[in-house]
């Protein structure tokens, strides 16, 4: 490993860590909707027809596997997602973003993008930002096509 890999790696993981909690506590005052859930309705809204089975939905989320099930569980009590039968596997459910889920995400994302903007991209040039976007990518394609 290179000098450069790992101060990249780590000044990764110290990024993560302060601005997490920053873009969590900037979504709940201004939209009281926590960054997980944001992240979740987010994934929701983009895929094929605006559901995806529980796994999928770990697989895509930021929101760790082992918590997708409980911030699903909370979104459902807030109506802005419901579970469906998955007609090809009866085992599994489909979390659905409602109508109302797709207008808490559009009202909170304003703050959102405004928050990654303040606190993050405005940091950088736009050359830097397209070289940290290009290395993540490469490093995520990577992760991807592992056995």
């Amino acid at each position: 490993m290179t000098e450069h890999g790992l101060e990249a790696w780590a000044g990764l993981l110290k990024v993560h860590a302060a601005l997490v909690p920053v873009l969590d506590q900037v979504l709940q005052q201004s939209c009281d909707l926590p960054l997980t859930w944001y992240d979740v309705l987010l994934e929701l809204n983009a895929a094929p027809g605006r559901r995806l089975t529980m796994g999928e939905l770990g697989e895509v989320a930021v929101v760790s596997r082992t918590r997708v099930s409980r911030v699903v569980d909370e979104l459902v009590s807030a109506d802005l997602v419901t579970r469906e039968a998955n007609p090809d596997d009866r085992r599994s459910f489909h979390a659905v973003i409602t109508a109302a889920g797709r207008k808490r995400l559009r009202a909170a994302a304003p703050a959102y993008l405004e928050a990654i903007r303040a606190e993050f991209s405005r940091h950088l040039t736009a050359a830097e930002a397209r070289a940290v976007a290009s290395g993540l990518r490469k490093v995520l394609t990577a992760h991807e096509a592992r056995p």
